[in-house]
């Protein structure tokens, strides 16, 4: 049995400690259209595109699926699992998105697959998120979720600068699969 590659247990890790972060900072809300959770979450989208880069879609979906069960109970624990189900939701659904058009979009500009990427499933997850977590709490939650979209806009705009600079650092996946068949 082969063991998680040191880039697979790094990715999974940051994407747990990052959504949980995020679930923890939604719940305070900056003003009647921003939570702090705005700043952290779109990271999630990055280590989701390079892990589809550079280790492929299986295993960014593997890093999907550990984060989103860390996550979901980690934030039960320290955020409320009103939040913990409705992130879960939300982000199953909008990083396996992510991973799809990202992989379906990965041999154009090297700027297209991020971003369209990134845009389309933050447009997803927040709307899933804010409906399931803040409906009928009385807070304002559809201008939450439009000024937290549009903060992670700018966002995805921004992570397209550590994007191509750690791309340029990361093993191709072709060269991965190389190395790995080489090696059996």
């Amino acid at each position: 049995m082969n063991s998680p590659s040191p880039g697979l247990l790094i990715s999974t890790l940051a994407m747990a400690v990052l959504v949980t972060a995020s679930n923890i900072l939604v719940q305070f809300p900056i003003n009647d259209f921003l939570t702090w959770g705005a700043f952290t979450y779109p990271a999630c989208f990055l280590v989701t595109d390079l892990t589809t880069r550079s280790l492929g879609p299986e295993r960014a979906r593997k890093v999907v699926y550990v984060g989103f069960a860390c996550a979901v109970l980690l934030s039960v624990l320290l955020a409320t699992p009103r939040i913990a189900f409705a992130s879960g939701a939300a982000f199953l659904t909008a990083q396996l998105m992510d991973v799809a058009i990202f992989h379906r979009l990965r041999t154009a500009a090297w700027w297209l697959a991020p971003l369209t990427s990134s845009t389309v499933a933050s447009a997803v997850d927040t709307a899933i998120f804010f409906s399931l977590a803040f409906v009928g709490t009385g807070l304002p939650w559809m201008t939450l979720a439009l000024g937290d979209y549009a903060v992670k806009l700018g966002i995805a705009l921004f992570m397209l600068i550590p994007f191509r600079a750690l791309i340029s650092l990361l093993p191709a996946r072709e060269q991965l699969l190389r190395d790995t068949s080489s090696q059996a």
